[in-house]
């Protein structure tokens, strides 16, 4: 006969004990899940048992079997479920000082557990029989058969990554647990998530956190702990909740629908309503599809050896993943935003598995990354990811994302956008303008997609673009140029326009405080206020090769590739000196690059023959 047994708590801390409840004592084995190392071996009194922590135990994903060893085969959902004498738990980090945490996603291996058993489990969903309210307080809920978070656990231990562990519960207040951590891992098949889960994540990345989504169908449905969390109350049905009429911001239905409108796209960037899955005997389809690649530059994919149109990944789609809306722009997928994607989100790869409609649902995949506030995310889509390890691509690309995600530190500059021959920029609302090596007045969007410019007009003689933050002294809003031979021009509908002269050997431009600066090849600074009658020197330019300006501020690149900063000199007095006023400070070494543009706290850099980047200043 099975020994029937679940813990007390899905997690507990390094140094503590966790309470078990049994149906008859049984000899235990308690082994690390993740390397099945035996880390205790003894008898468990029923029907309660505590299990002593030792402080040295590793923050890890625990496994404890009462009685034999029971067979338990890879399978489709609801069927062979973890055995009734296994129960698994997470032992937290006493002081968390790990780079990265690990969630555990038992609020979903709980959903399934009992699947299709009526008033048992919360599946099948449009089941009249389904239950609304399932407890932990059960044998069963452990790893699915398919084992979606399996794969990359493991490989985390090989390759002997800093990780710490927690219970998905653990978020649900956890906003303190997630400050102690610079990355947060979501892995495989993440589906059901609290208000106070998803809060706590949300504001962690506002605050600067960042979380890499290595998994699929993510919060997809809102659930409510009750019973001090060993309950997960989800009713799928606005009707039949009773949370409906008196706070409908947690009512349990999916996280997008009336009337919680809540789209999961602002916490994760993709949402399963525009994702593609497999279901039942159509399960093994999802190993004949891959991504392809739709941004091969960008730091994601460094290593990899990947162009555009490369696919990889072979398998890691399935058997659900998530999706953005988007719209090919010239060649490349633009993420639309109407789904509540963010619009900073980037698409790295996508998959097209509308086919999939004969099997489950049809849609797409979408990888990609954006940031939000302070922090970034990243989502892979999928929720078998971590099976897909074995792939050298994805082995590379999930090295990238924990690497850079969990280091400390910014100041990193992202390629966004291809090689390119430019030789000024300025940003004109969300329009980025340049000047190309053979003099066209070329535009995009500024976004960190790799979207291809597209040709405006002609920018002949033109070395610096600039824009005014309003209009005042007589000028217009708009872009603006200078060329060489010192013309100050004007860019409307009917193209440039002169507007006055300028500086000889100009070299660059740049508005600040309602006034044009003008940088030349002899190293001097000029500045004429809008609806002045000239120009006037302003000092040195420190060697800049190119100018700009944000937020009444100048920026300079010099010769040596560093960006400087100042702000803007004083006027020059009768006698020929100005104030005492601080000069020229270093912003940035190495701007790769030989043109920018400063907009909005980012720096935009190009260059001949090099890549579109930027960065936050």
């Amino acid at each position: 006969m099975t020994v029937r047994a679940y813990a007390t708590s899905t997690s507990c801390v390094q140094g503590t004990s966790l309470g078990f409840v049994l149906d008859r004592p049984a000899p235990v084995v308690v082994t690390d899940a993740i390397d099945d190392r035996v880390v205790f071996e003894g008898s468990a009194s029923a029907p309660g048992w505590e299990l002593d922590i030792p402080a040295g135990w590793r923050s890890s994903l625990y496994r404890a079997r009462f009685g034999p060893e029971e067979p338990w085969p890879f399978g489709l959902p609801g069927s062979a479920p973890c055995p009734d004498n296994e129960v698994y738990f997470v032992v937290r980090q006493a002081v968390p000082s790990s780079p990265m945490l690990l969630s555990v996603p038992f609020t979903t291996w709980q959903a399934y557990n009992r699947a299709g058993e009526p008033g048992q489990g919360l599946y099948w969903t449009e089941s009249p029989t389904r239950a609304t309210r399932v407890t932990f307080d059960r044998p069963g809920s452990g790893f699915p058969p398919e084992r979606w978070e399996e794969g990359l656990m493991r490989w985390l231990r090989r390759g002997g990554h800093d990780v710490a562990y927690c219970s998905n519960l653990d978020l649900h207040d956890g906003l303190d647990l997630l400050s102690s951590h610079r990355l947060l891992i979501v892995n495989g098949h993440d589906e059901y998530w609290s208000l106070g889960m998803r809060d706590s994540v949300e504001e962690f990345v506002r605050r600067g956190g960042n979380v890499a989504f290595f998994s699929g169908n993510t919060c997809w449905w809102q659930i409510r702990l009750e019973d001090g969390g060993r309950t997960i109350v989800c009713h799928r049905d606005a009707m039949s909740d009773p949370m409906a009429a008196t706070d409908p911001r947690q009512t349990t239905v999916e996280w997008s629908a009336a009337p919680v409108n809540r789209p999961e796209n602002t916490l994760t960037g993709v949402s399963f309503r525009a994702g593609a899955g497999a279901w039942g005997a159509h399960m093994p389809r999802m190993l004949e599809e891959s991504y392809t690649t739709r941004f091969a530059a960008h730091w994601v994919f460094e290593g990899t050896g990947l162009t555009d149109g490369d696919k990889f990944g072979q398998g890691c789609l399935g058997y659900e993943t998530d999706a953005a809306e988007f719209e090919e722009v010239g060649g490349i997928p633009r993420a639309t935003g109407r789904d509540g994607t963010p619009p900073s989100f980037v698409i790295l790869a996508t998959a097209d598995l509308r086919h999939w409609s004969a099997y489950g649902q049809g849609g797409m995949a979408t990888m990609g990354v954006f940031t939000s506030g302070l922090g970034t995310v990243f989502t892979a889509a999928t929720v078998n990811w971590g099976n897909g390890l074995r792939d050298p691509v994805v082995d590379q690309i999930t090295r990238n994302v924990i690497d850079r995600l969990s280091a400390p530190g910014g100041g990193r500059w992202d390629v966004i956008g291809p090689l390119a021959d430019l030789r000024a920029l300025a940003v004109l609302g969300r329009t980025l303008y340049a000047v190309s090596g053979d003099g066209t007045l070329v535009a995009r969007e500024l976004c960190g997609q790799n979207v291809p410019w597209r040709p405006v007009g002609l920018a002949e003689g033109v070395c610096g673009l600039a824009v005014p933050r309003e209009a005042a002294g007589g000028l217009a809003a708009g872009l603006y140029g200078v060329t060489h031979d010192g013309r100050l021009l004007h860019h409307g509908e009917q193209g440039w326009r002169e507007v006055g002269a300028a500086p000889e050997s100009a070299i660059g431009l740049a508005v600040a405080d309602c006034t044009f600066w003008v940088a030349t090849s002899s190293g001097e600074l000029w500045r004429q206020p809008f609806g002045g009658d000239g120009w006037e020197p302003a000092g040195s330019s420190a060697g800049a090769v190119a100018l700009g300006g944000m937020n009444g501020r100048l920026f300079a690149l010099d010769s040596e590739s560093r960006l400087l900063t100042r702000l803007p000199p004083p006027e020059i007095q009768e006698t020929g000196t100005g104030r005492d006023e601080p000069g020229w400070e270093v912003q940035a070494e190495a701007v790769p690059g030989g043109t920018f543009t400063a907009h909005a706290g980012l720096i935009v850099t190009a260059g001949r023959d090099v890549p579109l980047r930027w960065r936050q200043v």
